[in-house]
C-alpha cells in the first residue's frame, strides 16, 4: 500500500458519504414507484423502466472509474456525484408529484431525473468504493466493507422512517418537500465527510506522473484477468436475484395488505433494518466461529441465498393469507438473508480490487458497478413486467403477486448453486485471506515483464 492509510475514523467518514448516497436512492427506488402504482394507478412497469434507466446510465461506471485513477484524484468524483445525484432526487420528486396533472410532460422531467440519479450514483459510488480499496489495509478490508454497507442501510433506514413519518397524509407538495430536505442534508453531509480525507495521500502524486494510457486497452486488460471476469459473472447473476422485489415490494403491501405510502415506505425500513442485522451478524459470527466451513464467504453467499429463497416462499403464501400473514417478520426475515448475501459479496471485491495490475482499481471497481448495475435494472424491469404480465393473464393480484415471488425463489436457488462454485472459501475477517490476496497479488507482479 503506498502512501497514508486509512484509519478506522477515515473509513467510518467514507461511511457517511455511502449513507448520504443511500439516503437519496431509497425514495427515488422505493417510494415513488408505489405512489406512481397506488395513488396514480399507473402500470408498475412505467417506475420500472424509470428504475431501469438508471441502472442503464452505470453501465459507463468503468470508464468513470478510469478517470478516477488516470486523474489520481477521487474527491472532485464524489463531491460531483453527489451533486448530481442530489439534482435528480429533487426532479424526480417533482415530476411524480406532477403526473396527475402534467403527465407527458412529467414523463420528460423523470425521463431527465433519472438519468441523473444513474450518472450521480455510479460517479460517486464507483470512487467512494476505489478509494476505499486502495486506502485501507488488507487486514482491514472485510471489516471496512462491512462498515461502509451497514452505514448505507443505516442511510435506508433513517430515510424510510423519516419519510414514512412526514408523508402521512399523501400530498405531492409533501412528496417534494420531504424529497428536498433528504437530498440536501445528504449532500451536506457527504461534502464534510469527504473533505480533505485524500489531501496528503502520496497515491495521488505518482498516478498523475503516469502516461495516461488509452481507455479500451486498460478495459480489455482487466478484463483478460480471469478472477476479474469471474468474479463480474458472480456479480450480475446474484444481483439479478437480489433486486427482483426492489420495485414490487411497497405496491404488493399496498395493493394486497392495504398499507398506506407511509406505512409501505415504513416496511422498506424494516427490511432495510434485517439487511443491516444480516451484515453485522455475519462479520460478528465470521470472526468468533472462524474457520473454512462456516466462517468463509463461500458458506454465507449460498446460505444468504437460500435463506432469500425461503423468504420468497413465504411471501408467495402471504399474498394468499392476506393480513393474517406476519408481513413485517417476512419481511425482516428477507432483509436479514440479502444482508448475509452481501457481506461475502462485498468482502470479495474490496479484496479483489487490488489484484492484477495496479493504477487498475478503478477501473475494476467500475466493471464490477456496471455488473451489478445492469443486474439491478434489469431485475426491477423483469420484477414489475412479471407482475403486469401475471395481472392480465391471472386476473388477480394475489395470485400475480404470488406467482412472481414464487419465481424469485427459483432464482436464488440458481444464484446459491453458481456461489458455490465462485465464491472464495477463505474465512471472513481473517488475517488469512489478506494474506492469501497479498501472495497473489506478488505472484502476479513477479510474471509481469519488466519495463
Amino acid at each position: 500500500m503506498i502512501g497514508n492509510t486509512l484509519s478506522w475514523i477515515g473509513i467510518i467518514r467514507l461511511g457517511l458519504v455511502q449513507t448520504a448516497l443511500g439516503a437519496i436512492v431509497v425514495l427515488t427506488t422505493s417510494t415513488l414507484n408505489r405512489i406512481m402504482v397506488v395513488e396514480y394507478a399507473l402500470p408498475a412497469v412505467l417506475p420500472g423502466a424509470l428504475v431501469a434507466l438508471h441502472y442503464g446510465v452505470q453501465m459507463s461506471r468503468p470508464r468513470w472509474g478510469y478517470g478516477s485513477d488516470v486523474g489520481g484524484k477521487r474527491t472532485p468524483w464524489i463531491i460531483g456525484g453527489m451533486a448530481v445525484l442530489a439534482l435528480g432526487g429533487v426532479l424526480a420528486a417533482i415530476a411524480t408529484a406532477l403526473m396527475g396533472l402534467y403527465f407527458w410532460p412529467a414523463i420528460a422531467l423523470s425521463i431527465l431525473a433519472f438519468v441523473m440519479i444513474g450518472l450521480g450514483v455510479g460517479a460517486s459510488g464507483t470512487s467512494l468504493l476505489t478509494l476505499l480499496a486502495t486506502r485501507v489495509t488488507a487486514r482491514r478490508r472485510p471489516a471496512a466493507a462491512s462498515i461502509v454497507w451497514i452505514m448505507m442501510i443505516a442511510g435506508f433506514v433513517i430515510t424510510s422512517i423519516f419519510a414514512g413519518i412526514n408523508l402521512d397524509p399523501y400530498s405531492p407538495e409533501r412528496l417534494v418537500a420531504v424529497s428536498a430536505s433528504v437530498s440536501l442534508i445528504a449532500f451536506v453531509v457527504a461534502c464534510l465527510a469527504i473533505y480533505r480525507v485524500e489531501e496528503t495521500s502520496e497515491i495521488v502524486k505518482l498516478e498523475t506522473k503516469k502516461t495516461k494510457p488509452d481507455f479500451k486497452k486498460v478495459f480489455r486488460e482487466v478484463w483478460s484477468e480471469p478472477k476479474a471476469r469471474q468474479f463480474t459473472i458472480f456479480v450480475f447473476v446474484s444481483m439479478l436475484a437480489y433486486s427482483a422485489q426492489d420495485l414490487i415490494l411497497e405496491p404488493f403491501a399496498g395493493l394486497v395488505f392495504g398499507f398506506t405510502p407511509g406505512e409501505s415506505t415504513k416496511l422498506s425500513g424494516v427490511q432495510n433494518g434485517g439487511v443491516m442485522a444480516g451484515m453485522i451478524m455475519v462479520a460478528i459470527a465470521g470472526s468468533a466461529i472462524g474457520g473454512r466451513r462456516f466462517g468463509s464467504m463461500r458458506f454465507w453467499a449460498v446460505g444468504g441465498c437460500l435463506a432469500s429463497a425461503l423468504a420468497f416462499v413465504g411471501l408467495s403464501f402471504a399474498a394468499h393469507y392476506g393480513e393474517s400473514w406476519p408481513l413485517r417478520e417476512n419481511v425482516f426475515f428477507l432483509g436479514f438473508a440479502n444482508g448475509a448475501f452481501a457481506v461475502a459479496a462485498i468482502g470479495s471485491m474490496m479484496g479483489l480490487a487490488n489484484h492484477g495490475e495496479s493504477q487498475r482499481q478503478g477501473t475494476r471497481m467500475g466493471l464490477w458497478g456496471a455488473a451489478q448495475a445492469i443486474a439491478f435494472g434489469l431485475g426491477g424491469f423483469i420484477g414489475t413486467v412479471a407482475v403486469d404480465v401475471a395481472r392480465a393473464a391471472l386476473g388477480s393480484p394475489v395470485t400475480a403477486y404470488s406467482s412472481v415471488f414464487a419465481g424469485e425463489a427459483l432464482l436464488f436457488v440458481l444464484s446459491a448453486i453458481i456461489a458455490w462454485h465462485v465464491a472464495p472459501s477463505v474465512a471472513i475477517g481473517s488475517n488469512e485471506a489478506a494474506h492469501e490476496a497479498e501472495r497473489e497479488q506478488e505472484e502476479q507482479a513477479s510474471l509481469q515483464p519488466a519495463e
